[in-house]
């Protein structure tokens, strides 16, 4: 475990310049940028969602349209704001058109994902849509059983509050699904204050996972291209400031 708050940045940021080279997969050869994750790298609350969009992999940030828009006023009404907590994807590269992650993709990199959670040592795991909720829990359960349905569960070397919501693109649509995406988004206050569930002992380092392929399940609904709304570049460019991808570091 990390002992320090500096010495988790600096380790992230190591993970960061090794995924921002990754050609693990073939996803290297269409990607424009890795959308590593972005936030505070000491936070309490992470979301995870499917993989980076067209503006995603072009501004090499996670959640810029307009379900990043809608996450951000859903951390507003209940006190928090997008600095305050890790947002990445279970994929660091945009899949072609938009389509599924196949398991070769997801098994290179998983191990991203694994070395995020145990080196920002959240407390809270918000798995947004579909995808990431099945294969977080390595269960083909499907997010309108399990929203809102906190659980303890141990990713990767941490045990985490996880807690499935719908993602917020699908809510775009769904006046109904808006407000139930708005009342779980309420709990969370609820579950941070419940602090760390109890950690398990220290494992040897970790095996890489295979994802398997019955976790593809249906695609989760990010939304046509069309609604995705440009946000300014970054100030600072990519390749001469990586950490500025990061946000807060």
């Amino acid at each position: 475990m990390v002992s320090s708050a500096l010495e988790r940045r600096e380790s992230l940021k190591a993970v960061y310049d090794e995924a921002r080279t990754c050609t693990r997969c073939p996803l290297h050869q269409t990607r424009t940028t890795v959308v590593f994750g972005a936030g505070n790298a000491n936070a309490d609350l992470m979301f995870i969602g499917e993989a980076p969009g067209a503006n995603e992999d072009r501004m090499g940030l996670p959640f810029v349209g307009q379900a990043g828009k809608l996450l951000e006023k859903l951390l507003a009404e209940i006190g928090l704001e997008r600095g305050d907590v890790f947002i990445a994807n279970t994929l660091k590269c945009r899949p072609p058109d938009n389509r599924d992650p196949h398991p070769n993709e997801i098994q290179a990199c998983h191990d991203y994902l694994l070395r995020q959670v145990s080196l920002i040592e959240p407390v809270v795991i918000c798995t947004l849509g579909n995808f990431s909720t099945k294969l977080l829990r390595a269960d083909t359960t499907g997010i309108s059983k399990l929203h809102g349905r906190d659980e303890v569960q141990v990713i990767g070397t941490r045990a985490v509050r996880l807690y499935p919501l719908y993602h917020p693109a699908a809510a775009l649509y769904t006046p109904a699904m808006l407000a139930t995406l708005r009342s779980d988004f309420e709990r969370i206050p609820e579950l941070l204050a419940l602090g760390p569930p109890e950690q398990p002992p220290a494992l040897d380092p970790l095996p890489e996972l295979e994802a398997p392929p019955e976790l593809e399940g249906p695609p989760e609904l990010e939304g046509p291209p069309e609604l995705a709304e440009a946000m300014p570049a970054p100030v600072i460019p990519m390749a001469a400031e990586p950490a500025a991808q990061l946000g807060l570091f």
